[in-house]
């Protein structure tokens, strides 16, 4: 059985004999899973509410119109995220996940790394389809239903391009082989990072890009060489 702490150690020393192409990277992967919201509120007396433009009240119509606009910008904005995710940024992660594996045995590897996402691109862009769709299909059944399968598909983006005879089904199913037993230990390894993620939320994300971020990836990649016999 893995030790939690070995694995967070050999991650800490990788990324750290190759710190700015980690930090780089990190933060380069960090940037696809970062979102961003509005919000908005309207006050009003007696239980109605006015808006008004120069002192002119909106109309019903208006507002419908209104509404609409921002609808239909709210269902484009997602449906280019989605795109984006789905041929760009999974082979992105793909190739940031080989970058921080290659790290781990070889502190010269390059930034440039990132670019062997791009290859075999369709069976990629498959294979990272289709653990997203399974992982939000789950995640519709229940919370911790998604959870669980996205910490059987973890190994995905390491197996896609370590493994090019296998098809995408099959790599899934690879990856979870290789979690099965291993989900909850590697879930109190991510508990273990708690402190260094509230240090970057009081530092306004400082300590994040610059440690906690690329540890974490470096981790990961250890913790795959570990399951897959890879220790190097």
């Amino acid at each position: 059985m893995w030790d939690i702490a070995t694995i967070k150690e050999r991650g800490r020393v990788a990324f750290k004999r190759n710190y700015w192409p980690s930090v780089a990277m990190a933060f380069v992967m960090s940037l696809l899973t970062m979102g961003s919201g509005a919000a908005y509120s309207t006050s009003g007396g007696g239980g109605t509410t006015t808006i008004t433009v120069d002192g002119t009240p909106i109309s019903d119509e208006q507002m419908a119109m209104i509404a609409a606009a921002a609808m239909a910008a709210a269902i484009i904005i997602t449906v280019v995220s989605i795109l984006l995710r789905i041929f760009l940024f999974n082979p992105i992660e793909v190739g940031g996940r080989r970058f921080f594996k290659k790290n781990i045995n070889d502190p010269s590897t390059p930034f440039g790394t990132v670019a062997e996402g791009f290859g075999d691109y369709g069976r990629v862009f498959i294979t990272m389809f289709l653990r997203d769709l399974f992982i939000a299909l789950f995640t519709l059944l229940l919370i911790i239903p998604g959870i669980m399968k996205a910490y059987s598909y973890r190994m995905v983006p390491y197996i896609v391009r370590d493994h090019p005879e296998l098809a995408p089904m099959d790599v899934l199913a690879r990856s979870s082989q290789m979690m099965q037993g291993n989900r909850w230990r590697a879930f109190l390894m991510d508990l273990s990072f708690i402190g260094w993620i509230v240090l970057g939320v009081i530092s306004l994300g400082i300590v994040n890009i610059f440690w906690t971020n690329p540890y974490m990836q470096s981790t990961d990649a250890a913790l795959y060489l570990e399951l897959s016999g890879e220790r190097g």
